[in-house]
């Protein structure tokens, strides 16, 4: 399974619920039919749209809010085997290591949502790097994750 938000409350008395997801395609997660897994318990989502920052789902089955009520404060997942994505998932670049035009440059740690692109946090034992990730640095990501940086995003002693 694979996280994808959480469930942070309820809207209305139909059952719409409000997740918070900063999950990468959820433009493909999110669409009638498809599913999402709460408490290892698998629901149909019935309509969606987004509102403000939260992304606002109905359930097949779930049609009040007295029924909604319980799944409060839960995660939200799904089984990624289920869809396909048109990229590589953040959560499946962790760990890998990071060249710049051949050379090693570490490991990358984490992904930071930024308000305008994704930053990679890679680190190595001495620095720690930010860069863009952005089609125009990412040459090619395999077993590993290689960049054609421009200079000065990482020092060249």
């Amino acid at each position: 399974m694979l996280y994808i938000g959480k469930l942070v409350n309820t809207h209305g008395i139909k059952g719409e619920v409000k997740i918070i997801s900063d999950f990468k395609y959820k433009e493909i997660v999110f669409k009638k039919g498809n599913s999402v897994y709460i408490d290892d318990i698998k629901y149909k989502i019935n309509t969606y749209r987004k509102h403000q920052k939260y992304d606002m789902i109905t359930i097949e089955g779930i049609d009040n809010i007295n029924d909604a009520l319980p799944l409060k404060g839960k995660t939200v997942y799904i089984n990624k085997e289920e869809y396909i994505f048109p990229g590589p998932l953040n959560e499946d670049l962790y760990g890998k290591k990071v060249y710049d035009k051949d050379k090693y440059i570490g490991i990358l740690k984490e992904i930071i949502k930024n308000t305008n692109q994704e930053i990679l946090v890679i680190k190595n034992e001495n620095k720690e790097y930010l860069i863009p990730y952005v089609d125009e640095f990412i040459k090619e990501i395999n077993e590993d994750i290689h960049l054609d940086l421009i200079k000065g995003f990482i020092d060249e002693d």
